[in-house]
């Protein structure tokens, strides 16, 4: 029977390949001929004192068959068949579309933004002028927020679905396969364009359609089901199911669901700041050294600490990344990060946050559902005021922001629309700030060098989630009031990502088939 072994190799040795049958013979104390074939499993790295690379392959020996992975998307043609609308082409849509035409229905995708290639020119004119369009910029647009928001795909949550499925569809629309057996994948923003755009080709090929400038603005209903949606142009799509897959931003559909008297639920989020440190900084904190061994990756960082009682954390953290300017509406500011495929920025950056019960605000007597997001509306349109009414945003050095002084320079920056040196303190609550500024002090304990006045603190980074949970029958999935209607992914409040997203997509369509 084939074997499961660990091997533990220095970088150097991971990298070729070719000796890693040499190194598994010599674990297992057996002859490297007895060896038929090996594959990888699982790939992670170990840094706890000297750096190894840790390899979990499968062995198999004489007479055994080496199965490759062989996932193929079994297309059809679904031109004429039943009708399901899908509201936005992030993960949760994309996913959705493909796994109906594998169960032979016919997808309707409507996005708000522009395709992967045009979206690009605008979030250029973010940069340089300082303008967003509401439809098109970093979180909306086809392939979602995750599109050019760095492409990490790992989830925490084992219970969503098939992981593996979702990673090996991705590998079929032109991923790498390292995807499939590192701990923490991640594709890249330079990358995961062409992914999108490929899925998108398959889907109108299959007899799908996309429809892209095009928002929703009104979900019709009859005799308490599902019958259609309208879009800003007057036009109509009409389908038998709908799924509402917008995700995190899109503020319009909370507000068409108070309009309607549709069920929503103030939902725990988290807000907080970026900080960004020179990417040397945090490979001679992980990697114990002066200098990153050309055989290493960057090197990231997770962290979390409790402040009376509540969890400060650090959010897709992007090695050899930049930050990124994610506000939807002129008016506010809000950033976020990514890294490409190569993480070859000499910057690292991480989001920084707290959790914040809506329940313990101070309104929420008042605004109900509606707490979590007015809050955080309050906050990026204050940032927007101090950072000078323009995308530049207001930062501190790390150091300066923990004593409460305002920076009189700051460290450079990967964020091209500039920051103002400012008081974050003017932009966060008390409740945050203090939080953040021990949470710092902590990770500095544990990370000797990470608190430094070398590192930035940039404001603010506060779309981590949805602010609003869109409810949804536990079996069905569809909202309580509306049948066939399914809410779906980061918008209504059921993913945290790209790949649980993605899974969540990949459930409420199957849900359909059932229905």
């Amino acid at each position: 029977m084939p074997k499961e072994v660990q091997i533990s190799l220095t970088p150097k040795q991971a990298h070729f390949t070719e000796s890693h049958q040499i190194h598994i013979a010599k674990k297992l104390r057996i002859n490297k001929k007895e060896i038929q074939g090996i594959k990888l499993l699982r790939k992670s790295i170990d840094a706890r004192k000297k750096v190894k690379i840790l390899l979990k392959y499968q062995v198999f020996f004489n007479g055994e068959k080496h199965t490759e992975r062989s996932y193929k998307f079994p297309s059809q043609n679904v031109e004429n068949a039943e009708r399901t609308i899908i509201i936005g082409s992030g993960p949760a849509g994309l996913f959705a579309a493909l796994k109906l035409i594998e169960q032979g229905k016919k997808p309707i995708v409507l996005e708000r933004g522009k395709d992967v290639i045009e979206r690009r020119k605008d979030l250029g004119i973010i940069h340089r002028l300082h303008e967003v369009n509401p439809d098109s910029n970093y979180c909306f647009g086809e392939g979602g927020a995750g599109t050019y928001s760095d492409g990490k795909l790992y989830t925490r949550s084992n219970k969503r679905g098939n992981l593996m499925e979702a990673l090996e569809i991705l590998v079929f629309f032109g991923a790498k396969e390292d995807i499939l057996t590192d701990a923490h994948p991640h594709i890249g923003t330079n990358k995961l364009p062409k992914i999108i755009a490929k899925m998108r080709e398959m889907i109108i090929d299959c007899g799908g359609e996309f429809h892209f400038n095009t928002r929703v603005t009104d979900i019709i209903s009859k005799n308490g089901a599902f019958d259609s949606v309208k879009d800003q142009h007057g036009n109509t799509f009409e389908g038998k199911h709908c799924i509402l897959a917008t995700g995190h931003s899109a503020r319009d559909i909370y507000e068409l669901f108070r309009e309607k008297n549709w069920e929503l639920i103030a939902k725990p989020f988290a807000l907080g700041v970026r900080v960004e440190h020179p990417q040397t900084i945090i490979d001679s904190i992980q990697y114990h050294c002066d200098i990153r061994s050309s055989y290493l990756p960057a090197a990231a960082y997770s962290l979390v600490q409790q402040v009376r009682g509540e969890g400060v954390y650090s959010f897709c953290m992007c090695p050899g990344g930049h930050i990124v300017p994610a506000a939807t509406a002129n008016g506010e500011v809000v950033v976020n990060g990514m890294s490409a495929s190569t993480r070859s920025s000499r910057y690292a950056n991480s989001g920084i946050v707290v959790s914040i019960d809506p329940h313990q605000l101070p309104n929420f007597e008042k605004d109900g559902a509606f707490t979590s997001l007015n809050f955080q509306k309050s906050i990026e349109q204050k940032n927007w005021e101090i950072g000078g009414k323009t995308q530049k945003a207001p930062a501190q050095r790390m150091t300066d922001f923990c004593e409460g002084k305002v920076s009189t320079n700051l460290n450079k920056c990967s964020y091209i629309p500039g920051l103002t040196p400012s008081s974050l303190d003017e932009v966060l609550p008390n409740f945050v700030a203090s939080r953040l500024k021990d949470g710092f002090r902590a990770f500095g304990r544990k990370m000797k060098g990470y608190y430094t006045e070398e590192a930035n603190v940039v404001g603010v980074e506060s779309r981590t989630s949805a602010p609003i949970q869109i409810p949804r029958d536990t079996e069905k999935l569809t909202h309580p009031q509306v049948e066939n209607l399914y809410p779906c992914g980061e918008g209504a409040g059921y993913a945290g990502g790209i790949l649980s997203a993605a899974l969540d997509g990949i459930r409420c369509a199957e849900r359909i088939n059932h229905s």
